[in-house]
C-alpha cells in the first residue's frame, strides 16, 4: 500500500499567526436528506461526533462533522479509516437517495492558529470574523482570494481551513502573506 501525502509536505510558516499543513485526513462528502434519520445516524456513527446544525461543525481530533449545505456534510474520520467509513455509510443508507464519496485525497487542511488567526482569515474572506459573529465550532463555506475554501474555529484561537489540493500552493501562499509579521491590523 502506498504511503498518504499531503499536498505540501507538511508546509509551516509563522508569522503573527502560525500556518501549518495538516497531516492527511478522511474526508467523506455525504449528500442527502439531513433530516432523515438513517443519514444522521450514518454520519454521527463514523465520526463519533454529535449531528451538527446549520452553519456548525463538530471536530474532535481528527473526526468529525461539517454542515456544508441543507443537503451536504463533510464526514472526517482518521485517513486509514476512510474506506471502511464509506462503506458503512453506504450500507446504513442503502435504498436511500443519496451520495457517499471519499474526497480525502482531493483536498488540503490548513490550521491557522495564534492570536492573530481571525484576522489573517478576515483579510483574505469576505467573512464577518468578529467574535460576536464567528466562534469555535461554526463554520462558513466561502472565498478565500480566488479560490473556495471552507473553515471552522477549533478554538478561541484556531481555524482549521480546507480547499482543493490543486489551489494548495496557493493557498499557503495567501495565507502566509496575510500572517507576515508587520501586516497586523488590529482589527480583532
Amino acid at each position: 500500500m502506498s504511503e498518504t501525502v499531503t499536498a505540501l509536505g507538511g508546509a509551516h510558516y509563522a508569522g503573527y499567526a502560525t500556518i501549518t499543513e495538516q497531516p492527511a485526513r478522511g474526508m467523506i462528502t455525504l449528500r442527502g436528506n439531513l433530516a432523515e434519520v438513517a443519514v444522521k445516524n450514518a454520519a454521527t456513527g463514523v465520526a463519533g461526533v454529535d449531528m451538527p446544525d446549520l452553519r456548525e461543525c463538530h471536530i474532535v481530533d481528527q473526526r468529525g462533522i461539517a454542515w456544508m449545505s441543507p443537503d451536504e456534510l463533510l464526514v472526517m474520520v482518521p485517513h486509514p479509516e476512510v474506506a471502511s467509513a464509506v462503506s458503512t455509510i453506504q450500507q446504513t443508507l442503502s435504498g436511500l437517495h443519496s451520495l457517499v464519496v471519499d474526497v480525502s485525497d482531493a483536498r488540503a487542511l490548513f490550521r491557522i492558529e495564534g492570536s492573530g488567526a481571525r484576522e489573517v482569515l478576515a483579510k483574505l474572506c469576505p467573512v464577518d470574523l468578529s467574535p460576536a459573529a464567528f466562534g469555535p465550532g461554526q463554520i462558513r463555506r466561502t472565498r478565500l482570494g480566488h479560490v473556495s475554501a471552507a473553515f471552522w474555529m477549533v478554538d478561541d484561537s484556531a481555524f482549521e481551513l480546507v480547499c482543493f489540493r490543486s489551489v494548495a500552493q496557493y493557498a499557503f501562499d495567501l495565507l502566509k502573506t496575510a500572517a507576515e509579521p508587520g501586516g497586523e491590523v488590529g482589527v480583532f
